[in-house]
């Protein structure tokens, strides 16, 4: 499938997205949010992929959702904006419930649902320039794109809600600080360093992967979750990765995974 607003390159077993409006800030338009849409289910549906880059071209990883678009809509923006969450939710969505690592590469600024995005990934890696805003309260807005149920999770309730009162900006040393992202490194080795990661978790057990993300997501009571993790490892222990990783550690040799 081809795109206009991103890019999607899948190199060996992984996947990279590129949000590419970089003249519109990579703002989050209804084109952009569609693509992004379905290059997400490409990714969940290619056996290929078993890690998933999400980065963008540019100065900023996204400005969040393009205002000029709204403006534009007039009466109509509330219908425009659930048309765009519509299918930016569904991004998000899918990228949670597939088996494949995702990895978040931020490199400037991550405001409003770009900030979201950059809460969306398994793990982030920002570059030393990335900085960190909600501003959606700024102009009279509410978050969306799944920060409302991420960032409360990552760094708490009261941190959250200062995050979305306030405003106020994060650089990535304090996003790191605040385990918003995993880890800073400077702008030119951000994306070496994101492929990097994406390579080493590409080469695992990506349906061992897929099940803990699943694990991690939940929202139960104790027992219940117990129980979840019992079927989880016994399921896991049924698949070819599960099998010859308890045979490899027996036979005190290195696993090798093939995402079975």
């Amino acid at each position: 499938m081809s795109y206009d607003n991103l890019v999607l390159k899948i190199e060996g077993a992984v996947a990279t997205i590129t949000l590419n409006r970089p003249k519109a800030a990579n703002a989050i338009n209804l084109a952009l949010a569609k693509d992004l849409a379905y290059a997400a289910m490409e990714c969940d549906e290619s056996s290929d992929v078993r890690a998933i880059v999400l980065r963008s071209d540019g100065r900023f990883f996204s400005a969040g959702g393009d205002l000029g678009s709204f403006g534009e809509a007039g009466d109509k923006a509330p219908l425009l904006l659930k048309e765009i969450t519509t299918y930016l939710h569904a991004a998000v969505s899918r990228l949670a419930r597939t088996d494949a690592p995702v990895i978040t590469a931020i490199n400037g600024a991550a405001a409003g649902a770009g900030f979201s995005l950059a809460c969306a990934g398994d793990l982030a890696i920002a570059g030393e320039s990335a900085s960190f805003t909600m501003a959606y309260t700024g102009i009279g807005l509410t978050p969306d794109g799944s920060s409302t149920y991420y960032l409360p999770r990552l760094i708490g309730t009261r941190r959250t809600l200062e995050l979305m009162l306030t405003n106020r900006k994060l650089s990535a040393q304090e996003a790191l600080d605040w385990g918003i992202v995993n880890k800073v490194v400077a702008d030119a080795d951000l994306d070496a360093e994101a492929q990097k990661l994406a390579t080493r978790l590409a080469a695992g057990p990506t349906l061992a992967f897929g099940r803990t993300k699943q694990l991690i997501a939940a929202d139960r009571d104790l027992e219940a979750q117990m129980e979840f993790e019992t079927r989880a490892i016994a399921d896991s222990a049924r698949t070819e990765d599960g099998a010859g990783g308890i045979r490899s550690f027996l036979a005190k040799e290195k696993p090798s995974f093939g995402g079975k």
